[in-house]
């Protein structure tokens, strides 16, 4: 081969496809294999991974779902040309935990997709398979002591302190889930050294993002649907911000330093920090 692959973990209890799967696509990730580049036959890949062809054939059908890659009929299997395009945030985020300093900006409603995306990296510095030095969570959300755009009451768009109750306790079991995630780790010895910071604004937040290891950038709206929820006990019929529905663009420092993706990696970092230095403010000790 003339790149060189992520090597597998003897000890990932993953089926092998996944595993397999992981190194490309972190191959693809880092440019190791470049965006139109053809990937190698499947040939080469049962003897570099030492599996069988259907498990190949699993994993870049993966890879495919993933939009990593694409599959042109008798030509063989190559790396998308368009690096703007809907990307899965788990493997990123597992793939930032395998540098030594790691920093995860995120701005959203609420931090529920990074709280489950965070679980998997966690769990394997526990057991010592990925061994950060410092860990650093910024996390910027709205300020639920003041009217939103949205949620609101569908029947009249009006602002009810209720659903921002609701909103407010949903934000603040995930910011402190990871704030205490991260703080085991520190006292366990695990990372030397580590801080979970939460701030707030003003505004709704109609989009989310996440800048990590001021690398990559992942940029999706959120949509707003009719939705009922239940707050202080009674049924609503409300429109609601849809996380759910948000579709994750992803734009990398890896594309070159005159390029669209890197541009937009520098914005979205100069976005988030003009917002936490100014109009934003600490959280109070209901969220951490």
């Amino acid at each position: 081969m003339t790149f060189a692959l992520e090597p597998l973990d003897p000890d990932d209890d993953r089926p092998p496809y996944e595993q397999v799967a992981r190194s490309l696509g972190a191959a693809i990730r880092t440019r190791k294999l470049a965006p139109g580049e053809k990937l190698p036959s499947h040939k080469m890949l049962t003897d570099h991974f030492g599996f069988a062809r259907a498990t190949i054939q699993r994993a870049l059908r993966d890879l495919e779902d993933e939009g990593l890659v694409v599959s042109r009929k008798g030509s063989g299997v190559f790396v998308r040309n368009r690096t703007e395009r809907p990307a899965g945030l788990r493997p990123y985020v597992e793939q930032a935990f395998a540098s030594k300093n790691v920093t995860i900006d995120f701005a959203g409603f609420s931090s529920e997709t990074l709280h489950g995306a965070l679980q998997e990296p966690l769990d394997k510095i526990r057991i010592g398979r990925l061994t950060p030095t410092s860990i650093r969570i910024r996390i910027l959300v709205p300020d639920m002591d003041v009217p939103q755009a949205a949620p609101v009451r569908r029947e009249d768009c009006a602002d009810d302190a209720r659903l921002r109750s609701r909103m407010h306790d949903i934000m603040v079991g995930y910011t402190r889930s990871i704030s205490d995630a991260i703080s085991e780790l520190s006292h366990l010895g695990l990372v030397q050294e580590s801080s979970v910071s939460v701030r707030v604004h003003s505004g709704t937040q109609f989009f989310k993002l996440y800048v990590i290891n001021n690398e990559d950038a992942f940029f999706g709206y959120y949509p707003i649907r009719p939705n009922k929820v239940v707050a202080q006990g009674e049924a609503i019929d409300i429109f609601d911000l849809v996380g759910k529905d948000t579709i994750l663009f992803h734009h990398s420092m890896n594309d070159g330093d005159s390029s669209s993706g890197a541009q937009q990696v520098e914005q979205a970092r100069m976005w988030f920090d003009s917002i936490w230095e100014t109009i934003a403010r600490d959280a109070d000790a209901r969220v951490l």
